[in-house]
């Protein structure tokens, strides 16, 4: 069938943003909030910023579907897109993405504050058209490079609350520290799982242009640097004990996950990882939350 024949839905349109990931940005930039501040968030402000952030995401993700139908059409994972099927026409998908982000950008400069929209908008910028359009092609460091605009979101819901003095405070950098060292062996873990889709997509992903053991054993030097960075939040004083405790295991646990998958000989372990990598941001941003709102220092004791 065409996409003449095919009329796109609702669900298609939703499937362009990417919500499962969109979702998982949106948690980062809501924690980021309340880190932010020592009771509540301003309710227009966890509105306003959650949805102008979340649309200027869903817009970047747009970008992505259209710039990379051709590779999609070739990989398992990605073929059933709807642009890259034919059920969304490339032009009308990109309009709809540009009207997702002028929204954006309207909502956060208007009813935010002006930082929070400059920040949005280059990593938006940063994934869409400097990740998506050159460097995925262009260096099996890829995703490491381009992970920083993926790591923004904690920055944009901190400084979507106190951003309107100007300053990007020590901590909210950390927080992005934490994810910008996250992204590749998260998304190393599926490479390896789709490393012959990127081979016959042409995409210089790690693992087709250096190997999988080679990519293993980056995941598992990653995973460690991984630990180390979530320790320097509780050092400088930003969280307490169950934050200590939490972040430990949490990254232990994925060094595990790493580890079994450089040496344990059984298929389906890079999935499993990525899987885990995923749980494990989600439950370590929830951790922070937690320990923000219910400190247990250990002079406690």
């Amino acid at each position: 069938m065409t996409s003449s024949v095919i009329k796109p839905s609702w669900k298609d349109y939703l499937e362009l943003c990417k919500p499962k990931v969109v979702a998982l940005i949106l948690l980062t930039a809501v924690v980021g909030m309340f880190l932010a501040v020592p009771g509540m968030v301003p309710v227009d402000i966890l509105i306003l910023g959650t949805l102008g952030i979340g649309m200027a995401s869903g817009a970047a993700a747009v970008v992505n579907h259209v710039v990379d139908a051709q590779i999609d059409a070739k990989m398992a994972r990605t073929l059933k897109r709807p642009v890259a099927t034919g059920v969304i026409d490339p032009k009308k998908a990109l309009l709809f993405g540009a009207i997702m982000a002028c929204l954006s950008m309207a909502i956060l400069a208007l009813w935010v504050n002006a930082l929070t929209a400059v920040l949005t908008f280059f990593g938006l910028v940063g994934y869409a058209f400097v990740y998506t359009m050159y460097l995925k092609r262009a260096t099996p460091q890829n995703i490491v490079v381009g992970g920083l605009s993926g790591a923004i979101p904690p920055l944009l819901g901190w400084v979507a609350v106190t951003g309107s003095n100007g300053k990007i405070p020590a901590e909210a950098l950390l927080l992005v520290l934490i994810i910008f060292v996250w992204t590749p062996p998260h998304f190393w873990a599926l490479a390896i799982h789709r490393k012959d889709d990127y081979a016959k997509a042409d995409i210089p992903m790690l693992p087709v242009t250096h190997g999988i053991e080679f990519t293993k054993t980056n995941i598992i030097f990653y995973t460690i640097l991984l630990l180390l960075a979530t320790i320097l939040p509780f050092l400088i004083g930003m969280f307490d004990l169950i934050y200590l405790l939490g972040s430990t295991v949490l990254g232990l646990i994925f060094l595990v996950y790493a580890l079994r998958m450089k040496y344990a000989d059984k298929p389906g372990l890079a999935m499993e990882t990525f899987g885990f990598s995923v749980v494990y941001l989600m439950l370590l941003f929830i951790v922070m939350l937690v320990d923000h709102y219910i400190p247990i220092s250990l002079m406690s004791f």
